[in-house]
């Protein structure tokens, strides 16, 4: 594993290992400057890890994209058991044992479709909590130089002569 700087978000190893199409559970994620075993969980929507990557807007953007598919998925597990209960409510509710009428070969053909979602749904879904980590420890990295070649201040000001000036104001550090 390479060397993280303090200021950056460490996921659990075994979280971090995870590949594509990988188990479906919260991740554990060490804070910006915190140490040792102190990992805290990231919530099912990534919403407790949302605020350490604040003012980093790729960071966020695959963070929103991971809460999309964490979304996705809620709906095919309600869209699966709902099927799946139809199909179940429908053996017994004429009376007498059906297996294979008309809604219930709709239920099936839902809850196979489902199933295959599921698939597609899963398998990109825990790469982009990694990316958000990535992209914020990135900018971590790399953007310590960047903030101190900032400048302090930033205005326009107008020449003796009319024409508008850009100003621009560092500040030593």
């Amino acid at each position: 594993m390479a060397q993280q700087t303090p200021g950056s978000v460490r996921l659990l190893p075994e979280d971090e290992a995870r590949g594509l199409g990988g188990p479906q559970h919260n991740f554990d994620f060490l804070a910006p400057g915190a140490s040792g075993d102190n990992y805290q969980t990231a919530g099912f929507f990534g919403q407790k890890l949302r605020p350490y990557l604040t003012g980093n807007t790729a960071a966020l953007a695959h963070l929103n994209e991971y809460r999309r598919q964490k979304t996705f998925f809620l709906i095919d597990r309600l869209v699966a058991v709902g099927s799946f209960s139809l199909y179940g409510e429908q053996i017994l509710g004429n009376g007498d044992r059906q297996y294979f009428n008309s809604t219930q070969q709709i239920a099936v053909g839902v809850f196979v479709t489902s199933l295959l979602a599921t698939v597609f749904i899963n398998r990109n879904t825990n790469s982009h909590l990694q990316r958000a980590v990535k992209s914020y420890n990135n900018d971590v990295v790399h953007g310590g130089i960047w903030q101190r070649l900032q400048p302090a201040a930033m205005g326009f000001a107008a020449a003796p002569t009319g024409q508008p000036l850009l100003s621009l104001r560092w500040a030593l550090r």
